[in-house]
């Protein structure tokens, strides 16, 4: 560690394994500025694909404002302290042209990939990571909070990405060793090893070494970073923990640490929440700097506390209330997805980089599969945009488009990150459009 730079990482042993932590941005990599490398290079955009299945109910979502000092809708009211990050698009829909709708198919397809049956189709996420995310040492990560491995993520019809559904497995396949023998046998450190012992531990004299070695400031960003991630390991030491044994149940074979996992709301959430530290510190630390989280897939079963239905059958088999105008428990799932949406976004907000935070140099997109759950519609889906990518963007601000194909969000995304490209999408869905009133 003669020389400090953005790939300088520390290095250890943990239960026979070579461990690495990778640095965040501290001030010594950064200009005088503080807004770009020390050579002057920009720092690197990152973007987060965020998929959530049946939407929000219409009329109770969307703003009734448009420009910037909007009021959200019921729905997303729980996005109101982060509202100055926010911009929302209003009235897009997906063509389906001579093809049929899919229930909770061509949503995704329309807004990921830009157009219906064209199985060869890239998702935005990996458009992306052709553009950013070819010199970092994941060139995107793809997880999934529900316990499945649906990501909706894929490079073609043959190439589709899986989701992690374990965050102790990413976590242990972050820091653990970062080169492999291509001759070797495949090595992973195992997770319950892993959030046991802590990786930080298994660093400690390099840590040591470097924290002496940088200025006040750094010490202190790093000394967060520390107890970030000391956090982290603790919360997922819990989830691996086995439980109390119960003298009414049977033993099953063999023995699992993995995170428990399961649809209740809460459970969801909390590997919602582990994940999320993980892609902030990811991004942070120059791991990756793309990512697509799915929440609870398109088709979501998540369930309420002492219910047998899920918020899917809510959706359909729940009548609207004759005063209110809506469905109250389909809105309770929605408050809870937007309320999960904002602990990511806080996530990164949380990591400090120079003047700025993680947040500012990020675009998140939020997308789903249909406007109106209850009829399958592909009319009016809500899209939302967080983070202004390294101050390519104005946020704070509500569009309505009416009538217009959803591939203009894509489209405008892919722009503010610097993808080199002019129109997206096919068929009717093909746009040349981008949403201007967003562009700085």
């Amino acid at each position: 560690m003669s020389t400090f730079n953005r790939r300088t990482v520390l290095r250890g042993m943990l239960g026979g394994s070579a461990i690495s932590v990778a640095l965040p941005l501290l001030d010594c990599f950064l200009d005088s500025n503080g807004d770009a490398l020390a050579d002057g290079t920009p720092l690197p955009k990152t973007f987060v694909s965020w998929f959530q299945g049946l939407g929000f109910q219409p009329t109770f979502w969307e703003p009734k404002t448009v420009g910037a000092n909007y009021t959200f809708g019921r729905e997303l009211r729980a996005l109101q302290p982060i509202q100055s990050k926010v911009n929302i698009v209003s009235g897009l829909k997906v063509f389906v042209d001579s093809h049929a709708a899919n229930a909770h198919i061509s949503g995704p397809q329309g807004c990921l990939q830009g157009g219906l049956e064209h199985p060869n189709l890239p998702t935005i996420d990996q458009i992306v990571a052709d553009s950013i995310g070819t010199r970092t040492r994941y060139r995107s990560i793809e997880v999934s909070c529900d316990g499945s491995q649906q990501a909706f993520s894929r490079r073609s019809a043959t190439a589709v990405n899986p989701g992690q559904p374990s965050p102790a497995a990413l976590y242990a396949d972050m820091f653990g060793g970062g080169f492999k023998d291509p001759n070797a046998a495949e090595f992973t450190p195992d997770p319950w090893t892993m959030a046991r012992a802590s990786v930080l531990s298994g660093v400690k004299d390099d840590r040591e070494t470097y924290m002496k070695r940088v200025g006040a400031s750094d010490r202190a960003r790093l000394d967060e970073y520390f107890t970030a991630l000391r956090s982290m390991e603790n919360n997922l030491q819990v989830q691996l923990e086995k439980p109390a044994p119960m003298p009414s149940c049977s033993n099953p074979k063999g023995n699992s640490f993995e995170t428990p996992q399961g649809l209740l709301v809460e459970e969801v959430r909390q590997t919602h929440r582990l994940f999320a530290q993980l892609l902030a510190h990811a991004m942070s630390c120059g791991q990756t700097n793309v990512a697509s989280v799915n929440l609870a897939g398109s088709l979501s079963n998540m369930r309420r506390p002492g219910a047998q239905q899920t918020f899917h059958m809510y959706t359909h088999e729940e009548q609207l209330d004759p005063v209110l105008g809506y469905q109250k428990d389909v809105e309770w799932f929605s408050n809870q997805v937007a309320e999960t949406l904002v602990e990511f976004v806080r996530a990164f907000e949380s990591i400090k980089e120079g003047k700025g935070t993680l947040l500012d140099r990020s675009l998140i997109l939020y997308s789903t599969d249909t406007g109106y759950s209850r009829t399958h519609s592909l009319e009016n889906l809500p899209l939302i945009m967080i983070g202004n990518a390294g101050g390519a963007f104005k946020t704070g601000v509500h569009v309505k488009a009416s009538g217009d194909s959803i591939t203009r969000v894509g489209l405008t995304a892919m722009q503010a990150l610097g993808v080199p490209v002019g129109s997206w999408g096919v068929e009717s869905n093909n746009t040349s459009k981008t949403i201007t009133e967003f562009l700085a």
